[in-house]
């Protein structure tokens, strides 16, 4: 037999044999289709439990559970399994994201906006009634020192990166409402993403500001038998000629001190969640995107109380008192200035200095 005859016998040989599994798949569907879907080289256990409807999903696609009670356990949180590293994938629908987001953009927008609005509103009412809150004896020509170079270091490094972080952050959360319909999608996308990078890097400095007024202040922010004569009198801010005695900070600079170390820190811990996603499991007992979620309202919120109390002491130390700026400017201030409103210090302060004169202030 040649080579071609035997080519030739085996292909009639394959023809039939396929045309055999054809027809007898082709017989096995006429005479039970339920049972031909069943066939598979996968077999159950011995104490498996068979369908009841010979192999396929009981109530179709559904199965026996209905839709209700499906989804209602999706939106419960219901977790599958993954072969991805990311687990987090296993859960279709995090329900926590729409609380989350109805907070994040109703109460926390809302109520931000009032506290901002509010406090710019009350500054410019109590500067319409009081006015600028002057040195009664007038300026004496003299001056003493009140911050050291590194004092005023520390506090302009953690005052103008607080700024710039609280003009991004607030750009975050209401640019898309005042800026967008202004600069429209491509300069907001450009201001939006300008800020983010912002943001992100310039938290390092107000960290690091955070640390060196800590170190530096600690020591004269603790309470002293001054401070509720100092309360009790509203700092002598409301009545003029009223000047209640005070060390190198009074209760109201300390309570803003504290609020900032605090603050400054919360907004760190959750800064640096925001920062490194997924990295810390804090707070515990919370899913990976609960705690971001739980990072990203606190810093918001602290944020913006910290924001609407700066700006009142921004005002103060510019605007509201005179000589007040000095302080942090050159870090001398008239002495005059120190006897009315921290005259404590300015005792210690002459008591320690001796007999030596104090700095005169050339004539403009």
């Amino acid at each position: 037999m040649t080579a071609i005859s035997r080519s030739k016998k085996l292909v009639v040989q394959l023809a039939v044999l396929v045309l055999i599994a054809l027809g007898t798949s082709f017989a096995l569907e006429i005479v039970d289709p339920q049972q031909a879907q069943a066939q598979s080289n996968v077999r159950p256990p011995a104490n498996a439990v068979t369908s009841p409807v010979g192999g396929t999903v009981p109530g179709a696609s559904s199965g026996n559970q209905s839709d209700s009670e499906m989804w209602r356990a999706v939106r419960k949180g219901i977790k599958g399994t993954v072969s991805i590293p990311d687990k987090k994938a296993g859960q279709l629908v995090q329900s926590e994201g729409d609380a989350w987001r109805a907070v994040k953009n109703g109460p926390i927008a809302k109520w931000g906006v009032i506290g901002l609005g509010g406090m710019v509103a009350l500054l410019v009412l109590f500067y319409l009634i009081r006015g600028k809150i002057t040195v009664d004896h007038g300026m004496s020509g003299r001056t003493m020192t009140r911050f050291a170079d590194m004092e005023r270091m520390g506090h302009w490094l953690l005052a103008v990166s607080f700024i710039v972080l609280a003009i991004t952050g607030l750009n975050i959360t209401y640019g898309k409402y005042f800026l967008l319909p202004v600069l429209g999608k491509a300069g907001f996308a450009t201001i939006a993403g300008a800020g983010k990078w912002l943001h992100n890097y310039v938290a390092f400095a107000f960290m690091a500001g955070l640390v060196m007024i800590l170190v530096m202040w600690i020591k004269e922010n603790f309470p002293n038998k001054y401070d509720l004569e100092w309360l009790a009198k509203g700092g002598g801010m409301f009545v003029k000629g009223v000047h209640p005695p005070s060390k190198k900070f009074n209760a109201g600079q300390k309570i803003l001190f504290w609020l900032v170390i605090w603050g400054g820190l919360g907004l760190s811990l959750t800064g640096i969640a925001l920062l490194f996603p997924f990295q810390f499991g804090f707070p515990t007992g919370m899913e990976p995107i609960q705690q971001m979620q739980f990072a990203t309202t606190w810093h918001a919120i602290i944020a913006l109380v910290m924001t609407i109390v700066v700006i009142a002491h921004i005002y103060i130390g510019t605007v509201g008192m005179e000589g007040a700026y000095d302080a942090m400017g050159s870090g001398e201030v008239d002495e005059n200035w120190a006897k009315e409103h921290h005259s404590v210090w300015a005792k210690e302060k002459a008591k320690s200095r001796g007999g030596r004169k104090s700095k005169a202030v050339p004539a403009e």
